[in-house]
């Protein structure tokens, strides 16, 4: 990844001139709803001001090296953790919430590194036994500051915290490392927004019975069901991001979009719903936090990645 490799990459241009084509006519329908029909378009305006935020941070990055998108993620990690921390109560803690951030630092850190073995670059290695030693370092918290009273919810937090936010979210920063990194990571990005909107849309035209009513009362069976059907379709139209994948590899894309996407959004709003908070953050207009924004892409870039390295390694 570089910015010359982004320029000479079809994968690249198509998929900046798809973003960008999306968010011109999602810009003239609003002015339309806003100032043609008079219609109250608020939400619709500040949901598009978060996009006009995220997607070109998100562009740059991929645009520049392998190093900067990976470095960005990472960042992501930190600051969707501080988000998961305070809502629970866990970022009073520093020691635990100091080894979780580490643990995320190493993460990146083992994402940048060239795999000594194989002279490659991600030590995937060291990354997949992180979670040992980042799990060990929390346990040793209270075993050396002499405490037991209360530290369980501690551990169980910080834990939970490291693992989904730091390490599975982590694996979409190792895509970054991939000889089809481009293809991979856009297809991510676009299909699990795709999923979103897709899973919203069924819900409002075929949505009746609640798919998960304690958890998200919104959520509907049609919605998931079209969102999955969207998904499974997905990996066809958009097959030039991974023309190495085969019949097999395409549905698993969809699928791991179409079911893991769901339940990324279901798993944070069960934590959300424990905490009694309605978003984790109120950083991006429109979106609510960072951690809002990715719960789709913690579930389903791990899932993905192990697919691809099954199938066809990353490199």
């Amino acid at each position: 990844m570089s910015p010359q490799a982004a320029l000479n990459s079809d994968v690249f241009r198509i998929y900046v001139a798809l973003l960008v084509g999306i968010l011109a006519v999602a810009g003239v329908l609003i002015a339309g709803l806003k100032y043609g029909l008079k219609r109250n378009v608020d939400h619709a305006v500040r949901s598009y001001r978060g996009w006009l935020m995220m997607i070109p941070a998100v562009l740059l990055c991929i645009f520049l090296d392998r190093i900067t998108t990976i470095v960005f993620f990472t960042v992501l990690a930190v600051f969707a953790f501080k988000e998961y921390a305070r809502a629970t109560g866990l970022y009073s803690d520093w020691p635990m919430t100091g080894v979780v951030y580490c643990g995320i630092s190493a993460v990146g850190i083992a994402t940048l590194l060239r795999d000594p073995t194989y002279a490659v670059p991600g030590w995937y290695g060291i990354f997949m036994a992180l979670p040992v030693y980042v799990v060990t370092a929390i346990l040793l918290v209270p075993i050396l500051r002499n405490r037991a009273k209360g530290q369980l919810q501690a551990i169980a937090l910080a834990i939970v915290g490291f693992i989904y936010i730091g390490w599975m979210f982590g694996h979409a920063a190792f895509l970054a490392n991939a000889k089809y990194a481009y293809g991979y990571l856009f297809y991510l990005f676009v299909a699990v927004e795709v999923n979103d909107v897709a899973a919203f849309t069924c819900g409002k035209l075929f949505g009746h019975r609640k798919l998960r009513s304690e958890i998200s009362p919104n959520k509907t069976w049609g919605g998931s069901i079209g969102a999955l059907g969207v998904s499974l379709a997905l990996p066809w139209l958009l097959r030039f991001s991974f023309p190495h994948f085969g019949p097999v590899e395409l549905v698993l894309a969809g699928l791991i979009v179409g079911i893991g996407g769901q339940l990324g959004d279901l798993s944070m709003s069960v934590i959300k719903r424990d905490v009694g908070v309605k978003d984790m953050g109120a950083l991006i207009e429109g979106h609510g936090g960072i951690l809002d924004r990715i719960d789709s892409l913690i579930y389903t870039a791990p899932l993905f990645f192990h697919m691809v390295r099954y199938f066809h390694d990353l490199y």
